[in-house]
């Protein structure tokens, strides 16, 4: 059986006030790692950060925006996910290339954090910021819903970068608060009992089988609803357009200087690697406020 990826899975437990999310990535998380030769460790973080950001949009009760930004002053600098809340998906790490990477996540980072963004669409942006002082990311998510929603949140996360098969995938238990006392992180026997064989999760389980078969491989005691899945993809809003906003905040003719030397301005986005090119005529009309409508690449 081929098990159809890039999709997100909610289910929920009938018999207990606990929900949970499963995600697997194939084409979109092959699609961000083609955009630059990533090392494979940071193919690895990448991957854990895609998942997460999916399990994080599929928590959102409103249309909008999921970042996950790690930011560091060690071997690894920068890291971002943007994720949507109808699960698209896109990404970009930076890293020091002139070091050998170590191999464990704590060693990637020095004064790392990890800062969650929600941007509605409407409404105004919220930011919690949780430092990268655990082994594994998972574990430092856990710590983020604990200090800032204070909901007892169980997450797991895979990552295989096997060349031509890169694969990406996580799962998520947390308490649905019934009350502002079940919205604490109290003990919760049956949170934890589902915790507990949720650890016994392997990466093969996750990417070789049926949502509803790893569900009753964790859980064939329990009444598990699972719901229809989601699909998810790598998707990149940049535009010629966009690209032209931020050269109206450039002088003219520091942008013409460019043009004579270098013949054209070329922008580069960093997500998808599209390239954007203006000549002459372009910058006069960005600056006369008639930015190009036509969305062009080269």
């Amino acid at each position: 059986m081929t098990v159809k990826q890039d999709t997100l899975d909610r289910f929920l437990f009938e018999e207990h006030s606990v929900r949970g999310e499963l995600v697997r990535l194939e084409s979109s998380f092959q699609q961000i790692l083609a955009s630059y030769h990533y090392p494979s460790i940071i193919q690895s973080l990448l991957g854990e950060l895609m998942a997460a950001a999916s399990l994080l949009t599929a928590t959102l009760k409103f249309e909008g925006e999921v970042a996950l930004q790690i930011q560091s002053d060690g071997p690894v600098r920068y890291a971002v996910i943007n994720g949507t809340h109808d699960q698209k998906l896109r990404g970009v790490a930076r890293w020091d290339e002139s070091q050998t990477l170590p191999t464990d996540f704590t060693s990637l980072f020095s004064k790392g954090y990890l800062a969650i963004t929600l941007a509605p669409s409407e409404g105004e942006r919220y930011q919690g910021i949780v430092a990268l002082d655990k082994p594994t990311l998972a574990e430092c998510l856990e710590d983020y819903f604990l200090q800032s929603e204070q909901l007892l949140t169980k997450v797991a996360l895979f990552s295989s970068h096997e060349s031509g098969n890169e694969q990406a995938g996580g799962m998520l238990l947390q308490v649905v608060p019934e009350t502002s006392e079940t919205s604490q992180a109290n003990e919760n026997p049956g949170f934890e009992h589902l915790s507990h064989l949720m650890n016994t999760l392997k990466a093969e389980e996750l990417f070789g089988l049926s949502a509803q078969e790893v569900l009753h491989r964790l859980y064939h005691e329990e009444a598990v609803r699972l719901f229809e899945p989601q699909q998810v993809q790598f998707s990149c809003d940049c535009s010629k357009e966009r690209s032209a906003s931020a050269l109206r905040n450039v002088a003219k003719t520091e942008l013409l200087s460019i043009i004579e030397e270098e013949g054209s301005i070329k922008m580069n986005c960093q997500f998808c690697h599209t390239e954007y090119s203006f000549d002459s005529i372009d910058v006069e009309s960005i600056h006369s406020q008639n930015i190009p409508a036509e969305n062009q690449q080269h």
